[in-house]
């Protein structure tokens, strides 16, 4: 066990230190069973690179109105809700009623109700399923996009996904992240006692599944970005190490042996490695495990307590939280190790470090003045800028376009653990549309999986 005077970020961090759906075929030309197959629809080509008119920025300040269909009721119908939910959770989309299906749109009356895009569709089959899309440009009167989707019926929320992502990519020029999962630890019983487990579901919080039995203490999931794989910290055996959970077996493996406690686990961008924490002469170092060979490279000996490493998106350096300054804080150095320098300088200290997918931010947790801030920073540690606070929010994950982060917030527990809850809350990186993701029970560290294949 790792005891220290030196104040550690959080509950979660304390606790560590003291201690799915399988990856699928996206789209092709030829899948396997399940899978899904797209076709272009006459009018444009399904590949056509979009010219979206419409920034992200000015969506914050006017989401784009939009008509939806209900593609024919039932199942489509089913389509249609997830779709509009997908679209309506980012704040950057207003849905308007009175899609017309599959027929000729209305562009008359979408004008009148002031939509700038329409979207026409259908659905038809049993077991296996066509569900045809059109997005229409309003002021135009052009179609922007065209493509049906066939595959079983058993995966029609994720037609419903992908299809939102099509009109958030061709509407704001930018990749959408509705067909993403959601790594995260289940929590149930009264806090001080709760049972934790391995669970997944995807990113609205559907199809939740857990993976682990809660028996052991289990904390923070990692998406690799190449494998169906997610990297954890359990206790397991009462031996608190690091483990590798592949997605499609179910099965389970230590990720290299220590003489001290693994945890803070975190892919490299090509998933060929994990860096983790270990706990060392009253400390704990970063090491670089080798996912092929198991071989183990040390890339810090500060003496201080070294975690929640995260390589940039280009793999080239790594930001992590360190005391070796006398309370924690954020360093930066190359992914080789050495050169580390300080990033953080705001009051209060700083942790849980996650660099974004485009390279351009750095998320984090604050703590200040007794209560929890979760804020973003440029590289360099410029730009701090808080986006939401609370009694206890923490485990910040971007989704794949680096437009939103997922997070842990935890409120107080009085007598007995009583009042306390935890549970993953979404927020945009300028602190728009803070909002709470339902999930049966409660939850926390989620970990965003990138995009599906």
């Amino acid at each position: 066990m790792l005891t220290s005077t030196r104040p550690l970020i959080s509950d979660q961090e304390a606790d560590t230190l003291v201690a799915a759906l399988g990856r699928r075929t996206l789209m092709g030309a030829s899948v396997a069973a399940g899978g899904l197959l797209m076709t272009p629809l006459p009018g444009m080509a399904a590949t056509a690179a979009p010219e979206a008119e419409i920034t992200v920025d000015q969506a914050r300040t006017a989401p784009i109105p939009i008509v939806l269909p209900n593609f024919g009721g039932g199942l489509g119908a089913q389509i249609a809700e997830v779709l509009n939910n997908d679209l309506t959770n980012t704040g950057l989309f207003k849905v308007l009623p009175g899609g017309s299906g599959s027929g000729s749109p209305d562009f008359a009356a979408a004008k009148a109700m002031g939509a700038r895009a329409l979207v026409t569709g259908s659905v038809s089959g049993s077991g296996s399923v066509r569900v045809e899309m059109r997005l229409w440009d309003v002021l135009t009167s052009q179609q922007i996009q065209g493509t049906a989707y066939t595959t079983t019926s058993a995966n029609w929320r994720r037609i419903a996904h992908i299809v939102g992502d099509v009109i958030y990519e061709r509407m704001l020029g930018e990749k959408g992240y509705f067909d993403t999962r959601i790594a995260f630890i289940a929590r149930s019983g009264p806090r001080g006692h709760q049972s934790t487990r391995l669970a997944i579901m995807d990113q609205d919080g559907a199809n939740s599944r857990m993976l682990t039995a809660g028996k052991w203490l289990t904390l923070t999931p990692r998406f690799s970005p190449v494998k169906d794989q997610v990297a954890f910290m359990s206790y397991a055996n009462n031996r608190p190490r690091v483990y590798l959970f592949d997605l499609g077996s179910g099965r389970q493996q230590i990720l290299g042996e220590f003489a001290g406690i693994s945890f803070a686990p975190r892919f490299a961008p090509n998933g060929r490695s994990v860096v983790l924490s270990v706990t060392r002469n009253g400390g704990s170092d970063l090491f670089v495990v080798d996912l092929g060979s198991g071989s183990r490279r040390q890339i810090t000996s500060s003496g201080a307590i070294d975690t929640s490493p995260c390589y940039s998106p280009d793999g080239s350096q790594i930001v992590f939280n360190s005391d070796r300054g006398g309370s924690p804080q954020l360093y930066i150095m190359s992914a080789s190790g050495g050169g580390a320098k300080r990033i953080s300088y705001g009051s209060g200290t700083y942790g849980s470090p996650v660099w974004s997918p485009r390279g351009d931010l750095i998320a984090f947790t604050r703590i200040a003045n007794g209560s929890f801030s979760l804020g973003v920073m440029n590289p360099d540690g410029s730009g701090e800028r808080i986006m939401t606070e609370g009694f206890t929010v923490e485990s910040p994950s971007f989704c794949p376009n680096g437009r939103v982060l997922a997070y842990c917030r935890q409120s107080r527990a009085g007598a007995g653990g009583a009042g306390f809850a935890s549970s993953i809350g979404m927020v945009d990186i300028t602190g728009f549309n803070d909002r709470a993701l339902h999930t049966p029970g409660q939850a926390s560290d989620p970990a965003w999986s990138p995009l599906n294949e």
